[in-house]
C-alpha cells in the first residue's frame, strides 16, 4: 500500500526561543534578535510595512545586498562582530555573520528539529542520515535526541564548524559521524553497501559544488537522491525529511516526489512550508522554506 498523502498543507510556525526572535519585519526586511545582538536582513517577502521603522536603524548589524545570489556586506553600528554563542535546547553552537546574509544556521528550522527531537525520543537509538548538513544543528539536535548520527556535507569548513559545535554542545562523545562529500556519492554509495536508516534529513541547497567540483542542482539532481534516498531507510523506518528553498518549488511538488519515492511504503506524508512568526501577540508569519516528510 502507497503512503497516505495528506490532502491539506501544514505551516510548521517557529516561534521566539531564548536565543532567538523575529522582532519586526517590512519594507522588504526582517529584524531579528540572535542572543542580545539586533540584526537587519533583507527577506523579500516581506512588502508589507513595519510595525516599528525606527528599531531597524537602531540595530546592531545590517546586511546591504550586492547582488540577487544573497552576496553582500555586513555593516555593524559599533565594533564589527564576527562570532557569539547561541543555543536551542541542549544544542550549543556558534553563530557567524557570513558573507551570504545567513548566520551559520536557519533558525526557521527550529519548527524541524523540535519535531525530530520528538520523532527520535519514540525510537530505540535510531541511525540517523543528515544530508547537506551544514553547521550541524540539526545533527546535535538528533544526537541529543538520542540517535546514532551520520552528518554529510560537501563543505570542509561547515563539517569543522559543526564538530566544533558538538564540542561546545558538549557532544565530542556522541555516535556522530562527520563525513566531508558529496552527497549523491555518499548515497550512491551507502545503497551498494546495503547500507540502512532509520531516519533521514535532506536538506538541499538550489545549487552547490561538492568537494572535487562535482555540481548539484535541485531541480535536476533532486528526483534521484531522494529516490536512492528512500532505497536506504530500513524496513522498520520512521521518518524521511525533505525540506528545500528555492523559490520555484511548493510543498506540494515536493510532496508529489516524496510520494513517488515512497511508493512501495505504506505511512503519512505531510507537506507545507515552515515559517517565522514575529514575537508577540497578533504577530505576522514569514514562509521561507517548503517540506516534505513521510513517517511510519
Amino acid at each position: 500500500m502507497p503512503p497516505r498523502l495528506n490532502p491539506s498543507p501544514e505551516t510548521l510556525v517557529t516561534r521566539a526561543w531564548a536565543d532567538y526572535a523575529l522582532l519586526d519585519s517590512g519594507g522588504g526586511r526582517k529584524l531579528e534578535r540572535y542572543g542580545r545582538h539586533t540584526v537587519v536582513r533583507p527577506e523579500p517577502q516581506c512588502f508589507w510595512s513595519p510595525r516599528d521603522p525606527s528599531a531597524f536603524d537602531a540595530a546592531d548589524a545590517v546586511f546591504d545586498p550586492t547582488d540577487e545570489d544573497e552576496s553582500g556586506r555586513w555593516r555593524f553600528a559599533g565594533n564589527p562582530i564576527d562570532t557569539f554563542p547561541l543555543a536551542w535546547r541542549d544544542v550549543r553552537f556558534t553563530s557567524r555573520f557570513t558573507p551570504f546574509r545567513h548566520l551559520a544556521f536557519f533558525p526557521e528550522q527550529a519548527a524541524n528539529w523540535e519535531w525530530l527531537d520528538g520523532r527520535i525520543r519514540t525510537l530505540r537509538k535510531p541511525k540517523v542520515l543528515n544530508l547537506f548538513g551544514y553547521t550541524g544543528v540539526a545533527s546535535l539536535a538528533c544526537a541529543a535526541a538520542g540517535a546514532e548520527v551520520t552528518h554529510v556535507d560537501a563543505s570542509k569548513k561547515s563539517v569543522a564548524w559543526a564538530r566544533e559545535n558538538a564540542e561546545l554542545s558538549g557532544m565530542s562523545d556522541k555516535p556522530i559521524r562527520w563525513i566531508v562529500e558529496d552527497c549523491r556519492k555518499y548515497v550512491a554509495r551507502e545503497v551498494r553497501r546495503g547500507s540502512k536508516y532509520d531516519g533521514i534529513i535532506l536538506d538541499p541547497p538550489k545549487y552547490g559544488r561538492g568537494p572535487t567540483g562535482e555540481v548539484w542542482r535541485l531541480f535536476e539532481d533532486l528526483p534521484g537522491l531522494l529516490k536512492d534516498c528512500a532505497a536506504l531507510l530500513s524496513d522498520d523506518a520512521s521518518f524521511l525529511l525533505l525540506n528545500a528553498y528555492a523559490a520555484r518549488i511548493s510543498g506540494l511538488s515536493l510532496s508529489h516526489l516524496m510520494a513517488e519515492a515512497t511508493a512501495d511504503r505504506s505511512g503519512t506524508i505531510d507537506w507545507g512550508e515552515l515559517a517565522l512568526a514575529e514575537d508577540g501577540p497578533g504577530g505576522r508569519a514569514i514562509g521561507l522554506s517548503f517540506f516534505a516528510r513521510w513517517s511510519a
